[in-house]
């Protein structure tokens, strides 16, 4: 998430009540989770497990924990609970900002669009021309639409991400402050749930086809031209490259990558990330052929026993 305009270390500073180490007037651009960072970002780590990825990532502006030694041309924000003051952040540059309408007065539509009754269209959402959203739709605040999407009924676009810190007291959320974006000509089933990036953008690309009851996790990018059958469930922070096939009841954990061109059966469990141009099958994951064999193999077991005896 970039701010509207360029902040200085010293006000960021201010917002969260926090000591810094740098240049009072070092350039604070964006805030953003490790993964999308870039020069003029803030990223947050509240664990020793992580410090080094975080200190050596693309961000300029590390929110942290402990006084540590700033590497070179970086500057630090340090918090008792990096958590706690990357979710004030979210809130100053991006609160939440209630609607009293079906549609915002914000959002922007384009022509040859349209919407069918009981839809909600957030403050400052932006759809294309030539879309047809059905009814129940709700699409939430900055939500991207491009041109010639169809969303089908009771579709949700820009829930929280599933994004949770354990505390003594029980759970404590990381706000979402990103957006959905959906490409031009993507086609979105009914009650799928796509959830906003915490600071980035979940991404749906142009050509993408998704069936009905699929759930994407935050920040997770979908390429382009792929196809997504029903009750599949893809974690945050996933990346899906171009003209993958997802079938029926697929499963993924977070932060892997599946390669473009590759078929993933019905009901496997992606565990790992794997390369393109393959079919894959099973759970644990591995290339159909490969395991249509280990369980043929299975079904010998009896008879190799009975040649043993």
């Amino acid at each position: 998430m970039k701010f509207p305009k360029t902040h200085s270390l010293k006000e960021i500073a201010q917002i969260i009540g926090s000591e810094f180490v740098g240049d009072e007037n070092f350039p604070v651009q964006g805030m953003n989770e490790i993964h999308v960072v870039e020069p003029g970002d803030i990223v947050f780590v509240d664990h020793p497990k992580y410090y080094d990825k975080a200190l050596q990532s693309a961000a300029t502006i590390v929110l942290i924990n402990k006084q540590v030694d700033c590497p070179d041309g970086k500057a630090l924000l340090i918090s008792d609970d990096p958590f706690r003051d990357f979710n004030k952040l979210t809130n100053h540059f991006r609160p939440f900002t209630y609607s009293n309408v079906s549609i915002s007065s914000s959002a922007q539509i384009g022509e040859g669009t349209v919407i069918q009754p009981n839809c909600f269209i957030g403050n400052h959402v932006k759809i294309g021309k030539n879309c047809l959203i059905h009814a129940n739709v709700s699409i939430y605040d900055h939500c991207v639409i491009g041109d010639n999407v169809i969303i089908q009924a009771g579709t949700i676009l820009g829930a929280d991400a599933f994004y949770y810190k354990k505390r003594p007291e029980g759970f404590d959320q990381l706000l979402s402050g990103g957006r959905v974006v959906v490409e031009d000509n993507v086609g979105i089933g009914a009650l799928c749930t796509i959830d906003r990036g915490v600071t980035g953008d979940t991404t749906i690309g142009a050509g993408t086809k998704i069936d009905n009851q699929v759930h994407v996790g935050h920040d997770t990018v979908i390429g382009k031209k792929c196809l997504i059958a029903a009750q599949t469930g893809i974690a945050g922070c996933v990346i899906i490259e171009d003209e993958v096939t997802l079938w029926g009841q697929v499963g993924t954990t977070s932060g892997i990558t599946i390669g473009s061109k590759a078929v993933i059966m019905g009901q496997t469990g992606v565990t790992k990330s794997v390369d393109g141009g393959k079919t894959y099958f099973g759970t644990p994951i591995e290339e159909s052929r490969e395991k249509l064999k280990q369980l043929a193999n299975i079904k010998r077991i009896p008879e190799i026993i009975e040649k043993l005896k």
